[in-house]
């Protein structure tokens, strides 16, 4: 509380001396840990328009619905015809949904980054008491956590439908933990992409574009090169065309340690030791991708 001691001028001076006397802050000092959890839970509620405007809402609960009605049509179905097992396994529906989760990317970490870009709020953030590492660490947790919610949504929701339908107790559960590690490591491979490509620079649309290019582009490449190499019986190199893609990295590792069917043409899946390739390749891209955070955010700060 600010106390006003005003000082007597000289009489025929209008000059007044204010003694502002300002009470230093005693209460407790939360530190870089409750800082840091507050950014990525904000964080975390943007990516679903959570505390922002009914416009930023649309979008990324919209995908959020897409993603999830296949597979409750899919449970409607299996238990209104008893089927004995679900049509989509829990490992294949992200691969199938791919556009979905792409296009998810693509609009939320722009939406995360681009804007302390463009408005220079960035540094201000790492004034006091956040620093370079938990910046990026909560942006990005942020991010592959909804991401991981986008995912594993529709997962819960097959699991539960199967269940109800009576199917095969033992191996649902089995599928349906081997689908989550598979939607685990896509949503941080998938944020970390994203996030990179977003950092570079503060326009929102330009991070949009660049995001689906990455992501799409990629994959409709190495998707059109792996089925000439089948079509030509080349179909030892499919596998090792599948590295050059983040979706096709996620169906190649998920086809060699998670049980799943590949979806790579002629259903050619990397043997166990090319599975170890793609696990080191999508471990390295998590990698190189928070490093490369870290480093762009260094200078950001400056």
């Amino acid at each position: 509380m600010a106390v006003e001691h005003p000082v007597t001028a000289p009489s025929g001076d209008q000059t007044r001396i204010h003694n502002i006397g300002y009470r230093t802050y005693d209460g407790p000092r939360l530190g870089r840990s409750y800082a840091t959890r507050s950014l990525y839970s904000q964080s975390l509620r943007g990516a679903y328009g959570l505390g922002r405007s009914v416009k930023s809402k649309v979008l990324p609960m919209l995908l959020f619905v897409v993603m999830c009605v296949p597979a409750a049509i899919m449970v409607a179905v299996a238990v209104a015809t008893k089927a004995n097992d679900l049509p989509v396994d829990y490992t294949r529906y992200a691969i199938i949904m791919q556009a979905v989760i792409s296009l998810y990317v693509a609009s939320q970490a722009p939406q995360s980054v681009s804007r302390d870009l463009r408005f220079k709020t960035v540094p201000l953030y790492f004034s006091r008491p956040i620093e370079t590492s938990d910046y990026v660490r909560a942006k990005y947790a942020a991010l592959a956590s909804a991401m991981f919610i986008l995912t594993a949504a529709p997962l819960i929701v097959l699991y539960v439908g199967a269940l109800l339908a009576k199917l095969d107790f033992a191996d649902q559960t089995k599928g349906f933990g081997q689908g989550l590690v598979s939607v685990a490591l896509l949503s941080l491979l998938f944020a970390g992409i994203g996030l990179v490509i977003a950092s570079v620079t503060p326009r929102r649309g330009f991070g949009i574009a660049a995001v689906i290019a990455v992501l799409t582009i990629s994959y409709g490449a190495v998707s059109t090169v792996q089925a000439i190499a089948d079509a030509q019986g080349s179909s030892s190199a499919v596998p090792w065309i599948g590295l050059f893609s983040p979706v096709t990295l996620i169906d190649g590792l998920q086809s060699a340690f998670l049980g799943a069917s590949s979806a790579f043409p002629g259903a050619v899946a990397p043997s166990s030791g090319e599975g170890v390739v793609y696990v080191l390749a999508v471990l390295g891209l998590i990698a190189g991708s928070y490093g490369l955070l870290m480093r762009r955010y260094k200078k950001v700060g400056l």
